[in-house]
């Protein structure tokens, strides 16, 4: 029985009186009664601890509708009931009331009204058919509807406490996540954890399994950060290595060029995971999606991971080969990617691809370069390969702790996705995914780098001005606690440049942020809670790379 009374209202024009389970009744009025009959679902459900309010037209039932509070709706929907649109009468009494059809019929409109209108469920039956299955079936279907953000919060959590106690019996996080593990069983942890966070944040009342979840991620990261500081050494020198932001041209988007497509390559600045995994469903009805994972350079900043995956180039190769098109950072920071298509032509070259019609490439900064965007693609005759640039997270990312009003509409990492999914539904960058699709283009989508939320402030010092970035920094004698930081005092081992000029680099790790010891407790209360980016962390490191063939 029932703990909740639930409270449905049930509209049915032709109240059969005919029990089911009378065959000869049953024939004798097949010819006559196309409709679903009603009353042995009725008497099940009340059985079962329903309330039930029966009306047999729709006008008593909008009456009804008005007058109480009801739960569900379920309309015969014969065709004498679809006289009138009905679903359109109860939509304007009460627009969230879960509907559920009950209908012999399995025509187009039937389907076309009920997703215009919302509709739960459709459940099609005949009188053969209305036995105890078909009420169970019904019952399901409601439990299902009604309960369904109940047993939300009482399963999922139920479900994190199995998984989490299986970490625990497995060793724990750290143990599990020691410097013997490869990088793909990085990307699967990565991954899971990613995959809960979208769970948790559909729940309430759930803050002791989402301290679990919280804490479960700190642990892997600091492990994940123990992991990259042993093993990314041997990434560079070719071992056993994973697919690195220098391989994402080669790897993604030479082989669809090769294979005669016209290609759309995307870099969603500062994009990370969870990010893409909430705008995914809006693209299923355009595209069949294949993703795949990569692994950002160290540093995981803009200056660095965009211009090796635009070049195919380490940062220290890419100094090296092309000096004019290398920039050190300046005071405005507008200088360090103005030459990625000129990079990118390069590396093309070097893969003897030559283009017909040439490289396209532009960068997006706000709505106005999107409808520009727009227009080129949909007036350009043929495109071979284009490259598009998005900034909007980074400057979200950046702006963030500048801007109270940001912050109390990004307080977290859960807003921040959701922020991310209604940024992407309506903006103009959508509708150049969806005129991609109908053009027959093929989408390479990816990020550069992602973000993590700080939380931790570290000192750090150094005998000379460091550069700025909270998550990573470069220059000379830097020193900080071992704990927050990674300290690289032989740049040109690792592929970075500034071996000559006794350059060393520190890369934060998990939570951290550097701050410096001059009036540290005010930065460190400026920047807590910020987005950075440029450290190590699994939300920095590990993204996103996507291809998306129309459909």
């Amino acid at each position: 029985m029932q703990e909740k009374r639930w409270r449905l209202l049930w509209i049915d024009n032709q109240i059969s009186d005919v029990d089911p389970s009378d065959t000869q009744l049953k024939n004798q009025h097949r010819d006559e009664q196309t409709h679903i009959t009603s009353k042995p679902y009725i008497h099940f459900l009340e059985y079962q601890g329903y309330d039930i309010s029966v009306t047999n037209t729709i006008t008593e039932g909008i009456t009804l509708l008005q007058e109480e509070d009801y739960h569900a709706v379920l309309l015969n929907y014969d065709e004498e009931a679809r006289e009138g649109n009905p679903l359109a009468h109860i939509r304007s009494v009460n627009a969230h009331v879960p509907i559920i059809l009950l209908t012999h019929e399995k025509e187009q409109e039937v389907l076309q009204q009920a997703s215009l209108y919302d509709v739960g469920n459709i459940l099609i039956s005949t009188a053969d058919d209305q036995d105890e299955t078909s009420s169970r079936q019904l019952e399901t279907s409601l439990a299902l509807i009604l309960e369904k953000q109940t047993n939300r919060e009482t399963y999922t959590p139920q479900a994190y406490a199995q998984h989490f106690n299986r970490a625990q019996i497995s060793g724990g996080t750290t143990q599990r996540r020691g410097s013997t593990d490869d990088w793909q069983t990085w990307i699967d942890t990565y991954v899971r954890l990613v995959e809960w966070d979208l769970r948790l944040d559909t729940l309430h009342n759930v803050d002791e399994i989402k301290s679990i979840h919280e804490m479960e991620k700190r642990e892997a990261n600091a492990a994940f950060a123990d992991y990259i500081q042993a093993n990314y050494h041997n990434w560079l020198a070719g071992k056993a290595s994973p697919t690195l932001s220098v391989d994402v041209v080669y790897r993604y988007v030479i082989p669809e060029v090769q294979a005669g497509k016209q290609v759309l390559f995307v870099v969603m600045d500062c994009m990370r995971l969870d990010h893409w995994l909430k705008i995914e469903p809006l693209l299923y009805p355009l595209f069949h999606i294949t993703t795949d994972y990569y692994y950002s350079i160290l540093p995981t900043a803009t200056r660095y991971a965009r211009n090796a995956i635009f070049s195919g180039l380490f940062p220290l190769e890419f100094a090296e080969r092309h000096p004019d098109l290398y920039a050190e950072p300046d005071t405005t920071q507008t200088s360090i990617n103005r030459y990625e298509k000129e990079l990118m032509r390069l590396q093309l070259e070097r893969h003897g691809i030559l283009l017909k019609p040439p490289l396209h490439y532009f960068k997006i900064f706000d709505t106005r370069g999107e409808i520009q965007y727009l227009h080129w693609l949909n007036v350009t005759d043929r495109v071979s390969l284009t490259a598009l640039v998005v900034d909007f997270l980074d400057m979200l990312t950046h702006t963030r702790h500048e801007m109270g009003l940001l912050q109390q509409l990004v307080p977290d990492e859960a807003a921040f996705r959701t922020l991310a999914h209604a940024w992407f539904q309506h903006s103009h960058l959508y509708r150049i995914f969806k005129v991609a699709a109908e053009r027959g283009m093929t989408v390479v989508l990816t990020s550069d780098h992602g973000s993590l939320l700080c939380q931790n402030a570290a000192k750090v010092s150094s005998q000379a001005e460091l550069t700025t970035g909270l998550r990573f920094k470069e220059g000379k004698n830097i020193s900080c606690s071992p704990e927050a930081g990674w300290v690289i005092k032989e740049p040109g081992a690792y592929r970075l440049p500034g071996e000559e000029a006794r350059k060393s680099y520190v890369l934060a790790k998990e939570d951290y942020y550097f701050v410096y010891e001059r009036r540290f407790d005010v930065y460190k209360e400026i920047f807590q809670g910020s987005f950075q980016h440029g450290g190590v962390s699994l939300e920095e490191m590990i993204l996103p790379c996507v291809v998306l063939e129309p459909r």
